[in-house]
């Protein structure tokens, strides 16, 4: 246990804040905070920061580029706080995850932040006015169960964690692509992936690449989007792999076509389709159907929109516990999704202002970040579509 977590104090003082999660949002919102002046808060990660990233397929790489344009007043996209870049750390234009769970780590002791890893929370509750975190630290020998107390919670755990594994009947026989360490691993040469969009079109290409058929089954067609939203449409990383011999030689898409049934018959697959089609393979269908998130684990505190999603105010704060804050992909406002760290790193310091001046504090250097786009408190400009 770390020193801010040590007293020997029998009902200590509260933290001003605790930050839950260490990956991309959980250490964004952080140096934001701490940028905002505060001191007495904490970090809270269940494994080790980035860990998320971490467990990544060793080929999978960010779909956005990295690029150190730091010197003409531009933040890298792929960074989470000013001062920094991936692609300078890193020499890298699209990380790997482990590359990235490693610059998230530099970060943290760059700024010196207050991080417990190997923190698991067991229960966030609001009581007279104040948050109780019940949580569970394990060392090499040892785990220990402690309550901290905190005026402000941040809810920064992610998504990345929680595969999504239902919706399909017999989903149960399939291998969700979030569990692959190394698609160079896998055996076989006829493959069938659920899921068409940036995780899907990535595990089709790194099996293309090695000569592995592929048949990818869509409920729509996001290649074809026309939409420029990046939330919505594929990546143009993504979209010049589609154009990649091998690719197109060996990779079937089956468009408008939504998996409902997965059979087992005699050691084989048959993955049905709404369609009537019927496509049968000897591996275990992969399934590229996304992730449900971590914000349901602390549903009883926020009110929800009707697409399932937190309903926060303007400072993405919840709507029905006060002091709960969200950051990271799950943060929706109206049609505006912020799923990608270019896009949710736009709130951090509105989440950092909030709470600075709920503890009195002028927080006069997060104007700073307006400078780097990285202050949206305003979203009357968002939603413009591209004309070309």
């Amino acid at each position: 246990m770390i020193d801010w977590l040590r007293t020997n104090e029998a009902d200590p003082p509260p933290l001003d804040v605790v930050v839950i999660g260490g990956g991309a949002a959980g250490i964004g919102v952080s140096v934001a905070l701490k940028d905002a002046g505060l001191e007495n808060f904490a970090i809270l990660e269940r494994f080790r920061v980035g860990s998320s990233f971490s467990l990544w397929p060793d080929e999978t790489r960010f779909i956005t580029p990295s690029f150190p344009t730091n010197s003409i007043g531009m933040l890298d996209l792929n960074a989470v706080a000013l001062g920094v870049s991936p692609a300078f750390s890193l020499k890298t234009e699209h990380p790997t995850g482990k590359d990235f769970a490693r610059h998230l780590q530099d970060i943290v002791a760059h700024c010196e932040l207050p991080l417990q890893e190997q923190t698991n929370v067991l229960g966030v509750t609001k009581v007279d006015g104040e948050f109780r975190i019940e949580i569970e630290s394990a060392t090499d020998t040892e785990s220990e169960k402690q309550c901290i107390r905190a005026k402000n919670v941040v809810w920064a755990a992610g998504e990345y964690q929680y595969p999504r594994l239902d919706g399909i009947h017999g989903s149960k026989h399939c291998r969700h692509t979030a569990t692959i360490d190394r698609y160079a691993d896998l055996d076989g040469d006829d493959f069938v992936i659920i899921g068409g969009y940036e995780s899907g079109i990535d595990a089709a290409f790194h099996l293309a690449s090695r000569g592995k058929r592929v048949t990818l089954l869509d409920s729509a067609c996001p290649w074809e989007s026309s939409t420029a939203d990046p939330s919505i449409a594929l990546s143009p990383f993504s979209l010049q792999r589609m154009n990649d011999d091998r690719f197109k030689a060996l990779v079937s898409l089956q468009p408008n076509c939504e998996a409902s049934v997965i059979n087992r018959v005699k050691g084989a697959y048959d993955v049905i389709a709404t369609n009537g089609h019927s496509f049968k393979t000897p591996i275990a269908p992969l399934l590229a159907t996304g992730f449900v998130g971590s914000h349901p684990l602390v549903a009883e505190l926020f009110d929800a929109r009707d697409d399932g999603f937190p309903l926060l105010n303007e400072n993405d704060e919840s709507t029905r516990v006060p002091g709960m804050f969200l950051c990271g992909p799950a943060v929706r406002h109206d049609n505006h999704i912020f799923c990608f760290i270019y896009k949710y790193r736009q709130r951090f310091a509105v989440v950092a202002k909030a709470i600075a001046t709920s503890l009195g504090l002028p927080a006069e250097q997060l104007e700073l970040y307006r400078n780097w786009g990285m202050y949206l408190d305003d979203l009357s400009c968002c939603g413009e579509e591209c004309v070309c």
